[in-house]
């Protein structure tokens, strides 16, 4: 496939990528988080590449080297066949910075699915592997996307058992479909383009439920 963009992503390492949770996220099989506490369980951290702490009324991450991506997740529990939604406040002076949802990871591995937009109205279904280079499933770009610096826009996925469909404010912008993973843990990421400091946003209002449901 030719990309739309060259990406060369480097991968944070999973000190940012593990969260415990407190004794209610555990118990809680399905996440719904609107980080108005610190100890709801993702995982945080400050590096000279990237960073991931609960303020600003959300889970703020910001990237500040170039095609770079840092992730988050909740827990470390395995999911399947699930639709994931949350709320995203761009402050990216990049118009190519990509935010989204981490789908189906494998352990503490470096292989997942990552599923993001960007403000300009790209968007790309990714697939990480461990020890090989990442693999573009799908990537174009819809008007149905636009994201201003100050916007916030609703993102939704349906990670399931051989497909993921990506949703923009509840409309439907594309779907694919890969069977490499099936299931796994869940999370939220930030990856940068070209530009230095150019990436950050804030999630908010996390929710996941059962395809289906």
């Amino acid at each position: 496939m030719k990309h739309l963009r060259v990406f060369i992503f480097v991968l944070v390492l999973a000190s940012l990528a593990c969260g415990t949770g407190d004794l209610t996220s555990l118990l809680n099989p399905l996440p719904n988080d609107d980080f108005s506490s610190s100890s709801s369980g993702w995982g945080t951290g400050t590096d000279s590449f990237s960073s991931v702490n609960y303020n600003n009324g959300g889970l703020t991450m910001q990237v500040f080297e170039p095609y770079y991506v840092t992730w988050s997740t909740p827990d470390v529990e395995v999911y399947e066949n699930i639709h994931m939604e949350v709320d995203v406040l761009n402050q990216s002076s990049d118009e190519q910075a990509l935010f989204g949802f981490i789908c189906n990871e494998q352990g503490t591995t470096n292989a997942f699915y990552y599923v993001g937009v960007s403000p300009d109205g790209y968007y790309a279904f990714i697939k990480s592997s461990v020890a090989a280079d990442d693999v573009y499933l799908k990537e174009d770009f819809s008007d149905a996307i636009s994201v201003n610096v100050g916007d916030t826009v609703r993102l939704g996925l349906d990670c399931a058992n051989g497909s993921m469909t990506l949703y923009v404010n509840g409309q439907v912008i594309d779907s694919v479909s890969d069977s490499s993973y099936t299931s796994g843990s869940i999370g939220l990421f930030a990856a940068s383009a070209e530009i230095r400091n150019g990436t950050t946003v804030i999630f908010d209002n996390f929710v996941v439920t059962k395809l289906g449901e």
